[in-house]
C-alpha cells in the first residue's frame, strides 16, 4: 500500500525518562486508536502486570484518518491495562492533540516504565524539532484547568495539551486522562474510562503538550478521490437527521420514556426530575447566558458539544452530556441540571470519570451515607477527592471501592467496571455487549438501543456493534457521525490507493477484538468474569405488570465469543454510542 510515509511511533521510557523515535511498521497501516492500542499492549505489556507498577504500558494512539480532512476524523485513544477491571482498556476521547500528533507524522506514544522518585513530575514535549521530556515539578497537584491556564502562556497557541489531574497523580482507580478542545485551552474532553488517568499519574507524566505549528493535513494517495469522500459524506451527514444537532443531553426525554435514566442507585429506570435534567433546558439557557453548540476538533461536522454558561455569562463547563446528566444527575436523586454542570466541571478539575464517580456517589447515599439529592454535598465531595480523604478515596476509586467502603449490596458494574446510563435490563442485547466486552461495562464498545429485539437476537446484534464500533474507534471516526464499516474501507482505501474489502475490514474488527480477550485471558479473566452484577438479576425496572431484570442466559452470552458468518447489515450497520 501507498499513502502517507515515514509514520513514527515514539517511545518513553519514564525510568531514565529516555525517548526512542521508531518507524512504523508497515504491516500496521490500517490500525490507528483502539486497534493499534490493542496490538502494542498484547505485545509489550505482561498482562498479569501490576496496572499502577512500572510494567504497565500506557498507550496514546490517533486514529488512522486523524490528521486528514476527512471529517470528525481527529480522535484519540488512551490504552493501558486498567487499573479498575484489572483488563485491557481503551478509552476514547476527541479535542486536538490526536490531529495534531498525526499532523506531525506521530501514530502513537508508548510510555513504560516508572520514575524512581515517584514525587517527581514529568511532561512530553511533541512538536516538529521532534520529542523531548522535561521536569514538570512546578505542576504538581494542579487541578486541569488551572494547569492547562497555565501551559497555553508557556506554549505557542497551537499547541495542545493532554493532562493528568490530581485524581490521576493519587492514583485512584477511576481517574480520567483529560485532553484540549478545538481552542486548546479547555481540558474538557476526557478518555475517562477504566482508570487510565491513574496510570498515567503511575508514570509520573503530569502533561503531554502537542504542538503542528503550521504544519498542514495529512495527505492521501487518491487525493481526488478522497476529496469527493469528504465532500459527499460531510454533504449526507448535514442534509441528514443530525442526531446530536443539540448534544447527547437531548436524549434525557426518550431514556427516561424506556426506563433507562436510572434513579437512585437504579432502583427505578425513570426519574421524576427527567424535565429539569433535560438537555433542552441547556439549550433554552443559550439565549440569556450565551452559551452554544460547538466542536471539540478541527474539523468536526457533527458539533455535539454544548458550551455551558452560569447565570452571569462566565463558562462553567463543556460537553455536558447525558451520561453525566444520568449518573450524577438522576442516579443520585439530583433535580437540576445546573447542580449536575457544577459537578461536571469538578470532575473534569480534578480528573474524574463522571460515570463511575456519579455510581459511587449513589451507592453511598443508598448506603445511607449521604441524603439522596444533596448536591451541596456532592460538591464538596468531588473537592475533597484530592486531598486523600476516606470517602473521597473510595469515591474516586469507583463503584466497586465504594461498595467495599460502606458494605452495601447494590453495586451495579460489570468487570469492575459501573454501568453506565444504558440499562442492561430493558436493553438486553446492551448487557451482553457490557458481559462480553474486553472493555467491561462500556456503551460505546457495543451499544444496541433497542428493547424489542429477541433472546436470539442478542448475540448476534452484540458481536455486530462490537466490531463496528471496534473499528470505529480504531478510524479517528467519532462514533457520533454514525460511519459503517463500508464508510470506513471507503476512506481507508482513498487514503492508501488500494482498495481495502469487506472482508480485510470484518478481519481487523474481529482481530482487534480477539487481541483484547486474549489480553484479558491471560490477565486471568475467564468464562465466569462474563456476568452482571446479581443487583441488576434481581432489581426490576420497567412499567407496572412489565417489569424486567437482566435474565439473559450464559449459552447466550457465550456466544459472542464465537465468529458469526458476516451478513450485509454488518457493513452497513451505523457505529453506535
Amino acid at each position: 500500500m501507498s499513502g502517507p510515509t515515514g509514520d513514527k511511533l515514539i517511545y518513553v521510557d519514564m525510568t531514565d525518562q529516555s525517548i526512542d523515535v521508531r518507524d512504523f511498521p508497515d504491516e500496521w497501516k490500517l490500525l490507528g486508536g483502539r486497534g493499534l492500542s490493542a496490538k502494542i499492549l498484547l505485545k509489550e505489556c505482561d498482562p498479569s502486570c501490576d496496572p499502577l507498577g512500572p510494567d504497565n504500558v500506557l498507550v496514546m494512539a490517533p486514529g488512522v484518518l486523524a490528521g486528514t480532512a476527512a471529517p470528525t476524523s481527529g480522535r484519540i485513544s488512551i490504552g493501558g491495562k486498567s487499573p479498575l477491571t484489572g483488563g485491557i482498556k481503551e478509552a476514547n476521547t476527541g479535542g486536538q492533540p490526536g490531529q495534531h500528533l498525526m499532523k506531525l507524522g506521530y501514530r502513537g506514544i508508548i510510555v513504560k516504565g516508572q520514575p524512581a522518585d515517584a514525587e517527581k513530575r514529568y511532561a512530553l514535549e511533541v512538536n516538529g524539532d521532534g520529542v523531548k521530556i522535561v521536569a514538570a515539578d512546578d505542576h504538581k497537584g494542579k487541578w486541569n484547568y488551572a494547569l492547562c491556564e497555565d501551559l497555553h502562556g508557556q506554549y505557542p497557541a497551537t499547541a495542545s495539551f493532554i493532562t493528568c489531574g490530581p485524581a490521576g497523580e493519587a492514583r485512584l482507580t477511576g481517574a480520567s486522562v483529560a485532553t484540549t478542545d478545538q481552542d486548546n485551552r479547555y481540558p474538557a474532553r476526557h478518555a475517562a474510562r477504566g482508570g487510565l488517568g491513574a496510570v498515567m499519574g503511575s508514570k509520573g507524566l503530569k502533561y503531554v503538550a502537542v504542538d503542528p505549528g503550521k504544519t498542514s493535513a495529512r495527505q492521501p494517495s487518491d487525493r481526488k478521490a478522497f476529496g469527493a469522500l469528504c465532500k459527499d459524506y460531510t454533504k449526507g451527514y448535514l442534509e441528514g437527521p443530525q442526531m446530536f444537532k443539540t448534544g447527547t443531553s437531548s436524549i434525557v426525554p426518550i431514556a427516561n420514556m424506556l426506563h433507562t435514566f436510572p434513579y437512585k442507585n437504579r432502583v427505578d429506570g425513570q426519574s421524576p426530575d427527567a424535565a429539569t435534567l433535560d438537555g433542552a433546558r441547556i439549550v433554552e439557557s443559550f439565549e440569556t447566558r450565551g452559551g452554544t453548540m460547538h466542536n471539540c476538533m478541527t474539523g468536526c461536522i457533527v458539533k455535539c458539544s454544548n458550551i455551558v454558561n452560569d447565570a452571569q455569562g462566565e463558562y462553567k463547563t463543556s460537553a455536558l452530556e447525558f451520561e453525566t446528566l444520568t449518573l450524577l444527575g438522576a442516579n443520585c436523586a439530583v433535580a437540576s441540571w445546573e447542580d449536575v454542570a457544577d459537578m461536571d466541571r469538578l470532575c473534569d478539575e480534578v480528573g474524574l470519570d463522571t460515570i463511575e464517580t456519579g455510581a459511587a456517589i449513589a451507592i453511598l447515599m443508598d448506603a445511607g451515607q449521604m441524603e439522596w439529592g444533596d448536591a451541596d454535598e456532592m460538591r464538596k465531595l468531588i473537592a475533597e477527592i484530592p486531598e486523600g480523604t476516606e470517602r473521597g478515596n473510595a469515591v474516586g476509586n469507583g463503584a466497586v471501592a465504594a461498595g467495599k467502603f460502606t458494605g452495601h449490596h447494590r453495586v451495579p458494574e460489570a468487570k469492575g467496571q459501573a454501568i453506565p446510563a444504558w440499562d442492561p435490563r430493558p436493553l438486553k442485547a446492551t448487557g451482553v455487549s457490557y458481559c462480553t466486552s474486553p472493555m467491561g461495562a462500556d456503551h460505546t464498545a457495543g451499544l444496541i438501543v433497542n428493547p424489542g429485539l429477541a433472546p436470539e437476537q442478542y448475540a448476534w446484534e452484540s458481536q455486530k456493534v462490537q466490531i463496528v464500533n471496534t473499528v470505529c474507534d480504531s478510524s479517528g471516526f467519532c462514533q457520533f457521525l454514525q460511519p459503517s464499516l463500508d464508510d470506513i474501507r471507503a476512506f481507508y482505501g482513498a487514503l492508501y490507493g488500494e482498495e481495502v474489502s469487506r472482508e480485510t475490514i470484518h478481519d481487523q474488527g474481529w482481530q482487534v477484538l480477539e487481541d483484547e480477550w486474549e489480553f484479558n485471558r491471560q490477565a486471568g479473566f475467564t468464562a465466569a468474569d462474563d456476568k452482571m452484577a446479581d443487583c441488576l438479576g434481581q432489581d426490576a425496572v420497567g412499567a407496572e405488570g412489565a417489569k424486567v431484570v437482566f435474565d439473559v442466559p450464559a449459552e447466550i452470552i457465550q456466544a459472542v465469543f464465537k465468529r458469526m458468518p458476516a451478513q450485509e447489515e454488518l457493513f452497513t450497520a451505523k457505529a453506535s454510542g
